[in-house]
């Protein structure tokens, strides 16, 4: 094993310790900005990238006191660029973009897709399915890994279905080679035989299926939740998300606090939940960080943190990422709110002037 993999090895198992603590309950076994601190330096000197992006802003990693003066890479590098600190040939998985705007899509290739698994089962356990009885029924309205085997969310999917679900299951997606099986997810909910289940979706699929449904019921036992993701916006059929949030609620015969919200982008190794399942006083449409995680939002053209209360676009930095972008540049609006952040939509128009030159720095483009 090369030098650059057995740092990649220790930096994985640093990550995955402090997810290991998180699922213990235990204090974090080192602080934040330590692992930020060295996943920089170290990325730096494997993403051909990185280097150009931190040389442009004249740091010396040896140097790095602060994770917040380290650049995040932005999202659209992932569809420039390679962003990782592997050889192309060692790439375990690699997860794709949707490629609902114009341009490439992006790609994001992992060398060790276990530090993933590790923090999504972590955060789906803590946040979706908490306090609910293993194994629960897992519904998935959406294709499997297998049909979709470049999407970050099937492979999540696939993952709950597997950690939580019970042994062997195979009855759990309900997208079919592209078509929505209606019928078999009436079916499957009418054998529940009134034991809760879980079901997985993004926010697209679920007008979809709300509109082949047309105003008919399909309700799920007492105590299911349901898990909403990704927005609508751009699609043949736009809905807020509150609108859909309620009519989720009343198809499904459940409650608005058991439709849970996710925050995930392929460009990233965590997610980020809503904690109506969790705390009694948290607030739809806010979103909770792990402890290896943090959204900090920025001013779009200094990219320096906004005051507190204030708006800005998220700059993401996830200790998961540990060969590819330990913090990425997005242009999601956020304010931090009690307990989390709140998600304002995509800034609109075109890219900010602080994502523009970071990715003509990381692209050695910068005048």
């Amino acid at each position: 094993m090369t030098p650059s993999l057995v740092h990649s090895a220790a930096l994985h198992s640093r990550a995955r310790a402090m997810i290991a603590a998180f699922e213990r309950g235990d204090a974090m076994p080192e602080p934040f900005d330590a692992l930020a601190i060295d996943l920089a330096r170290f990325q730096a000197a494997q993403v051909p990238g990185y280097a150009r992006l931190c040389a442009a802003r004249g740091l010396r990693m040896p140097e790095l006191a602060r994770a917040d003066e380290a650049p995040a890479v932005p999202a659209d590098a992932f569809k420039l660029a390679p962003v990782f600190a592997f050889d192309a040939a060692a790439a375990a998985i690699t997860f794709r973009t949707s490629g609902t705007t114009l341009g490439a899509r992006g790609a994001h290739s992992m060398r060790d897709a276990s530090t993933y698994d590790a923090a999504a089962v972590a955060s789906g356990r803590a946040m979706l399915f908490a306090g609910m009885a293993a194994p629960v029924a897992v519904l998935v309205v959406g294709p499997s890994a297998l049909e979709a085997p470049d999407s970050s969310l099937a492979h999540m999917c696939d993952l709950f279905a597997r950690a939580f679900g019970p042994r062997g299951a195979s009855d759990v997606h309900f997208v079919r080679r592209g078509s929505l099986a209606v019928p078999a997810l009436r079916d499957r909910i009418a054998g529940l035989a009134g034991s809760p289940a879980v079901l997985l979706s993004t926010s697209f699929a679920l007008v979809h299926l709300l509109e082949e449904l047309a105003g008919a019921g399909l309700t799920l036992p007492e105590g299911s939740r349901v898990m909403l993701t990704g927005g609508t916006k751009g699609r043949s059929r736009e809905v807020s998300a509150d609108a859909l949030r309620r009519d989720v609620a009343h198809t499904f015969g459940v409650s608005e606090r058991a439709v849970i919200g996710e925050y995930g982008m392929t460009e990233l190794s965590s997610q980020f939940w809503e904690a109506t399942a969790v705390r009694a006083d948290a607030r739809p449409g806010v979103y909770v960080e792990p402890p290896w995680a943090r959204v900090v939002p920025v001013d779009p053209e200094s990219l320096r943190p906004v005051a507190e209360g204030d708006v800005g676009i998220a700059r993401i930095e996830d200790l998961a990422n540990v060969d590819s972008a330990w913090a990425v540049q997005t242009q999601d609006r956020v304010r931090r709110a009690s307990g989390g952040f709140e998600l304002l939509g995509r800034a609109p128009g075109a890219p900010a002037r602080g994502c523009s030159l970071s990715l003509d720095e990381m692209l050695g483009q910068a005048p």
